[in-house]
C-alpha cells in the first residue's frame, strides 16, 4: 500500500527536478542525479517546473538562479505558496554573498556557485534529502501508521490527491465542525476516519450514524436516544449517538437527508453543548465534535430551504471536497494495485498483476461510482482471473464513444460503454474487445493496437486465429483495415524495426 503523503512524501530513490533554460547544463544536471541513484525529471523554465511539481510528486529541485523572466529564488517562494516544503538547491555563476544570504532566507537549502564539481552537488543533494526526510519522519510514521488499516482508500500522488492531504493536515489540528463533500464512493468516510486518527481525539470514541440508511422516525431515536417507555417501546433507556460519542468525534453521513425537524435539536446540541432525549425532559450536556458527509453541495440545500442555513453555518467551520476518481486518474494504478493485493491476499501486487492494456483500460474510464467502483471492479477481475495476470477482458469496461454495431454492449450513465458476456469466456471477450476497438478507429489495426494496448503485429496475429475460427471478414477487421496483414514477418508496420515476439526492436537493432 502506498501511504498518504506527508507533503512531499521523501522516497528512496528520490525524484529529482532539473531546471535550467540551458540544455546542455540540463543534461548533466539529471547525469548527476543518475548517478546518485535518483530518477531526474527535466524543466526549461520556471514555470514549467512549477507546473510539473503540481502534478507529480518532486522530492528535490536544482535549479539555476538567472533564467529569462523568472528566476530561481521566485521558484522557491512560488512552491511554498502552494504548500510544497520541496528542498530547492540554486545554482548560479554570479557568487553574490548577498545572493546567497538571500536565497537561503527564502528557503533554498543550498547556493552553489557554478561551475559546480558534479561529487559536490552529489552530496548537497544527498544533504537535502536527508535533512528533509528527518524533519518530515515522525509526521510521516503516524500518517503511515494512521493509514496501514484494512479498508484504507487514501492512495495517491496527483495534484488533487495533493491538495487534499493539505486540507486534511490544516483539518487535523482544528476543533471546529467539519463538511465533507464529495461524490459517493470517493472516500468521505476514510478520510474522516483518517482525520480522527491523527488529531487530538483519537483514542476516544468515533461514532458513525449513516442519515440515509434510517427511516425519519427512527434517525431521532438513534442520533438523541430514548427515554424508558416512550412510544410504547421496551421499558429500558436507550443511548443515542450523541450521547456514545461524548468526549469523541461523531460522523453523520449523508446529513442532507436529515429532516428540518432534527436539523434544529442537532444545532442546538452544537451551540449549548447538550441535547434532550427522545420523550425526555432533562437536558444531557455533551462534548462532541461533529464530521458530516454529504453527497450533494450543501449550500444548494440550503438555498432551496431543504437544509438550515445557521446548522449549515455551524458545520461548515472545516471544509473539505474529495475529489472523484476522474479529477485524479493519476492514482488510479496505485489504487488499482492495492484492492488488487488485497483481493490476493498479499501485502503488494507484483509488478505483471495488472497487464498494460487493462490499466490503460482503468485509466480512460470515468468511475462514476469513484474508488469503490474501482475496487469492486478489481476484486471482480481478480476472482475470474485464475489467478492470473488481470488482462483488459477480465474489466467489463470499454473506453469509446457511440453505440457499437452487432456487440452486445449497453451505455452507462456517464457515457461509457460496458460489455455484456454471455459467459466468461475468455477468447469470447478477447474477440469483442477487439472487434469494438477496431469500429472504434474505423479498422486501422495500428490505431485500435494502441487502444487495446498492444503491438500491432500482435494485433495481427490475433486476427488471423479470430479468422481461422470461421469468423466472417468485417469481425476481424478486414475492411478498409491499413495495408498491413499481406506479409506474415516480425516488421514493425510503422516504424520497419525488426522486433522479437514481444513487438519489441530486436538486439541487432538493424532496420529495413
Amino acid at each position: 500500500m502506498t501511504p498518504m503523503p506527508a507533503k512531499n512524501q521523501l522516497r528512496l530513490p528520490a525524484r529529482v527536478l532539473c531546471v535550467d533554460d540551458d540544455p546542455q547544463m540540463c543534461r548533466a544536471l539529471e547525469v548527476v542525479a543518475r548517478l546518485g541513484g535518483h530518477t531526474p525529471r527535466a524543466a526549461s523554465s520556471v514555470a514549467e517546473a512549477l507546473d510539473i511539481a503540481r502534478h507529480e510528486v518532486i522530492d528535490l529541485v536544482v535549479t539555476d538562479q538567472q533564467m529569462p523572466s523568472l528566476r530561481g529564488i521566485d521558484l522557491v517562494a512560488m512552491l511554498r505558496a502552494e504548500g510544497l516544503d520541496t528542498p530547492v538547491i540554486i545554482l548560479t555563476a554570479y557568487g553574490a554573498i548577498e545572493d546567497a544570504v538571500d536565497s537561503l532566507q527564502r528557503g533554498a537549502h543550498h547556493y552553489l556557485v557554478k561551475p559546480v564539481d558534479p561529487e559536490v552537488l552529489s552530496a548537497a543533494i544527498t544533504l537535502s534529502l536527508d535533512v528533509a526526510r528527518k524533519a518530515e519522519a515522525p509526521t510521516t510514521r503516524r500518517r503511515g501508521a494512521a493509514l496501514a488499516q484494512p479498508g484504507r482508500q487514501l492512495v495517491g500522488e496527483s495534484f488533487a490527491f495533493r491538495q487534499l492531504v493539505r486540507a486534511m493536515e490544516e483539518a487535523v489540528t482544528s476543533r471546529g465542525s467539519m463538511l465533507i463533500e464529495g461524490e459517493p464512493g470517493t472516500g468521505k468516510d476514510a478520510v474522516a476516519q483518517a482525520i480522527r486518527d491523527l488529531g487530538d481525539r483519537a483514542d476516544a470514541p468515533f461514532i458513525m450514524l449513516n442519515c440515509a440508511a434510517l427511516p425519519e422516525e427512527l434517525l431521532e431515536g438513534a442520533l438523541l436516544g430514548n427515554e424508558s417507555g416512550v412510544f410504547g417501546g421496551p421499558a429500558k433507556r436507550s443511548i443515542g449517538a450523541l450521547e456514545r460519542a461524548n468526549g469523541g468525534i461523531l460522523l453523520l453521513g449523508e446529513i442532507s437527508e436529515m429532516r428540518l425537524e432534527l436539523q434544529g435539536k442537532l444545532l442546538r446540541a452544537l451551540q449549548e453543548h447538550e441535547f434532550t432525549r427522545v420523550g425526555g425532559t432533562e437536558a444531557q450536556p455533551v462534548d462532541v465534535r461533529i464530521m458530516a458527509t454529504t453527497n450533494r453541495p450543501l449550500a444548494a440545500s440550503v438555498r432551496t430551504g431543504t437544509f438550515r442555513k445557521d446548522l449549515f453555518y455551524r458545520l461548515n467551520v472545516v471544509h473539505l471536497r474529495v475529489p472523484p476518481l476522474r479529477e485524479r486518474r493519476e492514482d488510479i494504478p496505485l489504487l488499482a494495485r492495492q484492492f488488487a493485493a488485497r483481493a490476493l491476499g498479499t501485502e503488494e501486487c507484483a509488478p505483471d498483476a495488472i497487464t498494460l492494456s487493462a490499466m490503460r483500460l482503468l485509466e480512460l474510464h470515468d468511475w462514476p461510482g469513484n474508488v469503490r467502483e474501482l475496487q469492486q471492479a478489481v476484486e471482480r477481475a481478480v476472482a475470474t482471473s485464475g489467478g492470473g495476470p488481470l488482462e483488459a477482458w477480465h474489466f467489463a469496461l470499454v473506453h469509446g464513444g457511440g453505440e457499437p454495431d452487432g456487440a452486445d454492449a449497453s451505455m452507462t450513465p456517464s457515457g461509457r460503454e460496458v460489455l455484456m458476456l454471455d459467459d466468461l469466456d475468455v477468447m469470447q471477450a478477447e474477440e469483442r474487445l477487439i472487434h469494438l476497438a477496431l469500429e472504434r478507429c474505423a479498422n486501422n489495426r495500428t490505431a485500435a493496437a494502441t487502444l487495446l494496448g498492444m503491438h500491432v503485429r500482435t494485433l495481427r496475429r490475433k486476427l488471423k486465429a479470430i479468422a481461422q475460427r470461421g469468423l466472417t471478414p468485417t469481425a476481424v477487421g478486414s475492411e478498409n483495415a491499413d495495408h498491413d496483414d499481406d506479409t506474415d514477418d516480425d516488421t514493425d508496420d510503422v516504424t520497419g524495426v525488426v522486433t522479437d515476439d514481444s513487438g519489441e526492436p530486436g538486439a541487432s537493432g538493424f532496420t529495413r
